[in-house]
């Protein structure tokens, strides 16, 4: 598929999720229904044509853009050899989260010690491993499926656990915008379910609010982190006051 056709893939079904009909489109832009149908269906489209399309849709174009781009299916995850390159380079480390969280590449050069030389040249490891397409002028489009996530103990993990998790706990978490919440207690394993069931929602809104904060100006967004965690746990001191050293094993 063009990258025209999968704009226009994406323009019909915003306009669909907003109840807009062909005779509605006509109707603004002062063209016959027919002509509107031809133009969705592979007929020419300026640049202005297409910008009052997105008006009607109540878009932006670069929304447009972005959009288009999530609905192309992409990897789900990278292999193994494709993480540890990642992880092993810190200034592709901070590319790869970047290009993730929707950086242009000036906002990059502003941002960090980067040269262009050097930040196009992490980008073309980023296409080559399969994160995102470098197209002209500097830009990038991200093509990994929506649901990407990193490898379960995998070399990113791995840094998460030695350096990453460390760190970010290493907080009062008093601060604006910082909270930490830490519960005990006795659950069944229906609880347990009921309650993993719930972190995943929580996930999934916390993506949600990052692909909408996506349109916001980079000076409106901050670099957020979410650590969710659950497991049957006892602290190791309660362990040893066991009588007969008995371990009390959730079951599979």
């Amino acid at each position: 598929m063009s990258q025209v056709a999968a704009l226009m893939k994406t323009l019909k079904r915003e306009l669909k999720a907003r109840g807009v009909t062909y005779a509605e489109i006509a109707r603004q832009l002062d063209l016959s229904e027919s002509s509107i149908k031809r133009m969705f269906t592979g007929g020419t489209l300026s640049i202005t044509r297409l910008e009052s399309l997105c008006g009607i849709a109540g878009l932006d174009f670069s929304e447009l853009v972005r959009k288009a781009a999530e609905a192309r299916r992409g990897i789900a995850t990278l292999s193994e050899e494709q993480e540890r390159e990642i992880a092993v380079d810190p200034r592709l480390l901070l590319m790869a989260v970047c290009v993730l969280n929707h950086w242009t590449v000036e906002q990059i050069l502003e941002t960090y010690e980067l040269s262009q030389t050097e930040s196009i040249q992490l980008l073309a490891r980023l296409d080559r491993l399969k994160l995102i397409e470098l197209l002209p002028l500097n830009r990038y489009r991200v093509i990994v499926a929506k649901e990407f996530r990193w490898l379960p103990n995998g070399p990113i993990q791995q840094l998460f656990q030695k350096e990453i998790q460390p760190e970010f706990l290493a907080s009062s978490f008093s601060g604006p915008g910082e909270k930490l919440v830490f519960r005990t207690g006795m659950l069944s394993r229906a609880a347990n379910a009921e309650l993993m069931k719930k972190m995943d929602r929580l996930l999934q809104q916390f993506d949600e609010l990052h692909d909408a904060d996506a349109v916001l100006a980079l000076d409106e967004r901050y670099g957020s982190s979410l650590l969710i965690a659950l497991r049957p746990w006892e602290l190791q001191y309660f362990s040893r006051l066991r009588r007969g050293n008995r371990e009390k094993v959730f079951p599979k």
